[in-house]
């Protein structure tokens, strides 16, 4: 099966997955209605079939992996919803539609990313084909990958560069954390649930740290390069913001080396895997010449 087919197979399985699970919440109709606005707005979901393709790569059917792929994108999405609030980046657009705060107001964002967030954890407590110590092992990282020491530490340090030059290590340390932390997570999170050995994993982590970085690198191009039509959001933003970026740190020929190399990187750790990771490699090529 090649990453097309795999994509047009998982896609669909998971948005069920997150739809079942928002369903099951008794939970106020307007939160739940938020919660499933942005979760149902598209994307690409790369981090849960990131996490899929892991377990495809190890030929492992693991019987709750839509579960936790599910987690990981409610995680994600969350990110998005509160990224985009008047307080932070200040966006109206996100995957092509007006942001969650537009639609339901900025109380109400707030609170469909916090459940998004906090509801991803209990999904993974309560897994029923994952032992104890594994569900530990998932929930520790998915709170490093996504709270002070991950995601929100790097959404500081990113709200404080902005009119700053910072240096190319102070940029790459904010993506590796906003964008690399839980990209990292979907990776890992599919080697524990197929038991990987942990030379596996450390190549895997390898892996995902210079994918994270390639992902971000193609962000800050597209955001030149790229128009809000093409992106499902506004394009410029970055300079409007005063960001650094690699662009504007390397120029944008130098940018385009830069995510060679990560991208390069990113396929060597690869080579420490037993077999021929294919998913990956072409989930590597995905990130790299993605258009939005």
């Amino acid at each position: 099966m090649n990453l097309s087919q795999f994509r047009k197979h998982y896609e669909p399985l998971i948005q069920k997955e997150m739809t079942a699970l928002i369903d099951s919440l008794a939970v106020p109709q307007s939160l739940k209605e938020a919660m499933n606005y942005s979760l149902q707005a598209g994307g690409k979901r790369i981090r849960p079939i990131l996490l899929l393709a892991v377990l495809e790569e190890f030929g492992i059917q693991h019987p709750d992996a839509l579960k936790v792929a599910a987690a990981i994108e409610m995680i994600h999405t969350y990110s998005l919803i509160h990224d985009d609030l008047p307080s932070m980046d200040d966006d109206d657009l996100r995957r092509g539609m007006p942001t969650n705060h537009v639609v339901y107001g900025e109380a109400l964002a707030i609170l469909a990313g916090d459940a998004l967030l906090t509801y991803s954890f209990g999904i993974v407590a309560r897994l029923e084909h994952v032992s104890s110590d594994d569900k530990i092992r998932l929930i520790d990282l998915m709170s490093v990958s996504s709270g002070a020491e991950g995601m929100v530490g790097g959404q500081v340090l990113d709200i404080e560069g902005e009119e700053k030059k910072l240096t190319l290590e102070e940029l790459e340390q904010v993506h590796r954390l906003k964008t690399g932390a839980l990209l990292t997570y979907s990776i890992l999170a599919g080697a524990i649930l197929a038991q990987a050995a942990a030379e596996e994993i450390m190549a895997l982590s390898r892996f995902g740290e210079h994918l994270g970085l390639a992902f971000q690198i193609q962000d800050d191009i597209l955001d030149v390069t790229g128009t809000s039509e093409e992106l499902g959001k506004t394009a410029g933003k970055d300079e409007t913001s005063e960001k650094s970026t690699y662009p504007s740190l390397l120029t944008l020929p130098k940018a385009k080396e830069k995510l060679e190399f990560h991208a390069t990187e990113a396929l060597s750790a690869l080579n420490s895997l037993n077999g021929e990771p294919a998913l990956l490699r072409e989930l590597t090529e995905l990130i790299v010449q993605r258009k939005n």
